[in-house]
C-alpha cells in the first residue's frame, strides 16, 4: 500500500460520516477519484479502515551466509553510488578505482550485515516483512459534502439509518376507554377500603323467583 506524505487537516479525528464499504482498499481508491472528479472538497474524504490486523509473512530463514548475501548487495548498491560520485568529480578516473570503489562498497554491506545478524540472531532468526491489513475500507464525507456525495454515488451509497421514534410523553398517550356494561372490572390495589360494616361478610337475600325456580 502506497501513501503520499503530508499533514492531517485540521479535526482529522472527524471523518465524517460512512457513504461506501469495499472489501477492498484499490476499490475505495476509485470511489475517492470519483467523488473528487464530482467536485467534491478533497479535505472532506477520508478512507477508514476497519477490523485492522497485522500479517507477518516469514520470507525465510537467517544465517551468516545469507546475511553475508544480503549484505553483498546493499553493499553493491552503495558502492555504485560512490562510483557515480567518483566519476562525476573526476571524469578521467582510471578504470580500477571504479572497481576498486565497487569492491569496498560491497565489503562493507556484507560485514554491515554480518555484525547486525549476529547480534540479533538469538532473538530472531529468520527474516520476514510486515503487512497491516483491514477487513474493509469505508469511506466517509463530512457533513457539508454528505449529500452530494450520496448523489454521486447512488445506488452504492451505504443506507441512511433511521431515526428512532420519539418517546411518547403520558399527556399525548392516547385516552382511557371507559369499562362496557357488563365487563368485569380488576380491582386494584389503591382502591380505598368500604367504610361500612358488615359488607364484607353480608350476603344478597335471594329473590322469591329464585327460590321458586329451584
Amino acid at each position: 500500500m502506497t501513501m503520499m506524505g503530508g499533514r492531517f487537516p485540521k479535526g482529522s479525528d472527524e471523518v465524517g460520516q460512512t457513504v461506501a464499504s469495499f472489501p477492498t482498499y484499490e476499490a475505495a481508491q476509485k470511489v475517492v477519484s470519483s467523488l473528487i472528479a464530482a467536485e467534491i472538497p478533497a479535505r472532506d474524504i477520508a478512507i477508514v479502515g476497519q477490523g485492522l490486523r497485522s500479517i507477518e509473512r516469514i520470507t525465510g530463514r537467517l544465517g551468516y551466509a545469507s546475511a553475508a548475501r544480503s549484505g553483498a548487495v546493499n553493499g553493491l548498491l552503495l558502492g555504485l553510488l560512490f562510483s557515480a560520485i567518483l566519476v562525476i568529480g573526476s571524469p578521467a578516473v582510471p578504470i580500477q578505482a571504479f572497481v576498486g570503489v565497487l569492491f569496498v562498497g560491497i565489503a562493507i554491506g556484507m560485514l554491515l550485515s554480518i555484525v547486525t545478524y549476529s547480534l540479533v540472531r538469538r532473538r530472531r532468526d529468520y527474516a520476514s516483512v510486515v503487512q497491516v491489513v483491514a477487513d474493509h475500507y469505508e469511506v466517509t464525507v463530512s457533513a457539508g459534502s454528505l449529500h452530494r456525495a450520496r448523489q454521486v454515488l447512488g445506488p452504492q451509497s451505504a443506507p441512511v439509518a433511521a431515526d428512532a421514534p420519539p418517546p411518547v410523553s403520558p399527556s399525548s398517550a392516547a385516552p382511557v376507554e371507559p369499562p362496557r356494561y357488563g365487563e368485569r372490572i380488576e380491582p386494584t390495589g389503591d382502591e380505598p377500603e368500604s367504610d361500612v360494616p358488615g359488607d364484607a361478610g353480608e350476603q344478597t337475600p335471594e329473590r322469591p323467583q329464585e327460590r321458586d325456580a329451584r
